[in-house]
């Protein structure tokens, strides 16, 4: 049995997968798990480039969730952001929002701490069979994009291809900015409505409790579309949009750009929860459903109990 990707979903339906006693090997084309849990390290810290945050109202996730606090993993950062738009500044208040002191990569990397991750392994095809860059397989699950998948897939597989094409996705910037000094009004996390480039920002040191002052930007759709080719380019516009919506009279000492350009499902996606077709061929991931984490989780989680019941013979 393989997993392609080794994000939370795919690490969630892996993790199933080997509970069950089903051998299961994942492969990532990254350097490391995570997919959009993404951290990244500037100057010894780590700074959230994908999910901002995750929510929790699952009963079972909530377990999860519970193991990792009790770790130190994760910390319940805020339940009030502020929203900016045309009418100013005013405060929205809502969920809980957890936040991970070493970054949301860590959490997928505890969860797959047991499993057999290859990372740095690009899958070309998944066939008829199926079969996976040739070789074959029980069953295979593809926890990424649609878009991503769709490139992967034979068009005899027609029940997956259909699915995975029949996605659709939008793409963001996410731009770190560290400054010299924290000289910004209090404040979490940021809604940036009607803007022409920034749809949120956080306060990196405060969701790592750890008070550095770096921030965090992401793009509006229509403004990343523009800069997918050069996202480096875009620096200086999510630069100075922040600054301006801030009022911070400094230029920032670091600024990093990462291109996501499958960054959000569009719209909610359908309540299966999962694909997963007579050719034993899975798609997980947040687009069966309202797009967070916890819909992430618990559609690999879903497919991995599908596929070790089917594997099984139950």
């Amino acid at each position: 049995m393989i997993v392609v990707g080794a994000g939370i979903a795919g690490v969630a339906c892996a993790g199933e997968l080997a509970r069950a006693g089903i051998p299961v090997e994942i492969r990532e084309r990254g350097r490391v798990p995570g997919g959009r849990m993404a951290s990244r390290r500037f100057d010894g810290r780590p700074a959230d480039l994908g999910a901002a945050y995750l929510t929790v109202d699952d009963p079972d996730f909530a377990e999860v969730v519970g193991r990792w606090q009790a770790a130190g993993l994760v910390r319940e950062w805020t339940d009030t952001f502020v929203a900016y738009g045309p009418d100013g500044r005013r405060e929205v208040p809502g969920p809980v929002r957890w936040a991970a002191p070493g970054g949301l990569r860590s959490l997928v990397e505890e969860l797959a701490r047991d499993l057999p991750v290859t990372v740095d392994r690009l899958v070309m095809t998944v066939a008829p069979g199926p079969v996976v860059d040739g070789r074959s397989c029980a069953a295979v699950a593809l926890c990424m994009p649609g878009p991503q998948a769709a490139l992967l897939l034979d068009p005899a597989l027609a029940g997956a291809t259909r699915a995975a094409q029949g996605q659709r996705w939008s793409p963001a910037l996410a731009g770190v900015l560290g400054f010299p000094n924290r000289r910004w009004a209090d404040f979490r996390g940021a809604f940036v409505n009607e803007h022409p480039v920034l749809a949120l920002v956080c306060d990196d040191g405060d969701r790592r409790g750890d008070g550095a002052p770096v921030l965090v930007a992401h793009t509006t759709p229509e403004f990343a579309a523009g800069h997918l080719a050069q996202p480096t380019a875009a620096g200086p516009a999510i630069e100075e949009a922040v600054r301006d919506l801030l009022g911070l009279p400094e230029p920032a000492e670091l600024t990093h750009v990462h291109r996501w350009t499958y960054a959000r499902p569009v719209g909610p996606g359908p309540d299966a929860g999962f694909h997963l077709d007579d050719d034993g061929v899975g798609l997980a991931g947040d687009v069966f459903g309202v797009p967070r984490v916890q819909t992430a989780w618990r559609s690999g989680r879903d497919l991995g109990r599908a596929l070790a019941r089917r594997l099984a013979g139950g």
